[in-house]
């Protein structure tokens, strides 16, 4: 471990994680488009690891797009030195560290030597993932939202991951979904949100935002969801090292029996899997067998529409004039995002 300043007179070379703080697990918008009919669509590239398509991952695309039962065998080997880089160069230099201490100046004084070096033990199935430092950050209703600080090098090697997945996701997710994918942001979900509205016969909107839904995922069910697209059994080992690894309070250890770290490159993804099965999937359902008249979907992360009441989400039934008054006064606004 590192001393609390993260300064370092050499080469940077992350120890391994002692027990005393975690688990060693050695191991191996699409463009702004009108949302009319609120249909999938074609999703292009954004910024993930790189700044743009990956030629390596083409294949991998179009296997996704073509068969939907298809389960990927082989996708780790796409996680190299140089996505590793392209991983590490996305990362904002004066991002906080993890508990290793480590910063990205003090990696990059031998980038190189430390990237290969990561490399190989994620390909050799000796990386470990450390815990999460937790801080909490107040939310405007006056409680505390904890979120996850991962160290630099779980950082580095998530990112470049969900790079490589997100070539089978994006194949999948639904085009009412726009939480955290390449190329959507808050203002393309209101987009579609507006054009639903005054483009549309909605009379009323209901709006769901479920419950600490990151602190709240089940692990079980995450990983079966996963291995419905990847069987990848190093990906797998891999995410649940992740899901695994606990969190890091005022220097004490503690278990994560379920979620996943919001604020975690990979926790964004995986939270929109999790939710791709659990609801885009049967919203998508419901509206073609059940609707009566138009129903719009739009889902940015956790926060949805939602057909009907549940123990596990919060409500709020509005008419959609006022909603349409909101929108129109905001929606050209990037601080009303």
């Amino acid at each position: 471990m590192m001393d609390g300043d993260g300064k370092s007179d050499g080469c940077v070379v992350p120890v391994k994680l002692s027990n005393e703080l975690g688990r060693p697990g050695e191991e191996t918008v699409e463009g702004r488009r009108p949302a009319k009919g609120n249909a999938a669509s074609e999703p292009r590239a954004g910024l993930s690891a790189g700044q743009g398509v990956s030629s390596d991952l083409d294949r991998v695309r179009q296997v996704a797009r073509k068969d939907k039962d298809v389960r990927f065998t082989a996708l780790l080997h796409h996680v190299t030195v140089e996505r590793l880089e392209a991983a590490y160069r996305a990362i904002r230099p004066g991002a906080a560290p993890g508990v290793d201490g480590v910063t990205w100046r003090d990696y990059g004084q031998c980038l190189e030597e430390n990237l290969r070096d990561l490399h190989a033990r994620v390909q050799g199935g000796a990386y470990r993932a450390r815990p999460s430092r937790r801080v909490f950050i107040a939310k405007p209703d006056g409680r505390l939202r904890p979120l996850g600080v991962a160290s630099l090098e779980d950082k580095v090697v998530q990112r470049a991951l969900v790079e490589v997945l997100n070539a089978v996701y994006e194949e999948d997710f639904l085009g009412f979904s726009y939480g955290f994918r390449p190329g959507r942001s808050p203002h393309d979900a209101l987009d579609a949100l507006f054009v639903g509205i005054t483009g549309g016969k909605v009379n009323w909107v209901l709006d769901a935002d479920i419950r600490d839904y990151f602190t709240s995922l089940d692990h079980s069910w995450l990983v079966r969801f996963i291995e419905h697209r990847i069987a990848d059994k190093r990906v797998l080992r891999l995410i649940q090292k992740w899901l695994k690894a606990g969190v890091v309070e005022d220097g004490v250890w503690s278990e994560a029996p379920e979620g996943t770290p919001q604020g975690a490159s990979v926790s964004t993804l995986l939270a929109n899997i999790y939710l791709h099965y659990v609801f885009d999937l049967w919203a998508r359902q419901w509206k073609q067998r059940y609707a009566r008249g138009q129903v719009v979907v739009v889902r940015f992360a956790d926060l949805c529409g939602h057909p009907h009441k549940s123990a596990y989400a919060e409500f709020r039934v509005m008419p959609s004039s006022g909603l349409e008054a909101a929108l129109r006064a905001g929606i050209g606004s990037k601080s009303s995002a």
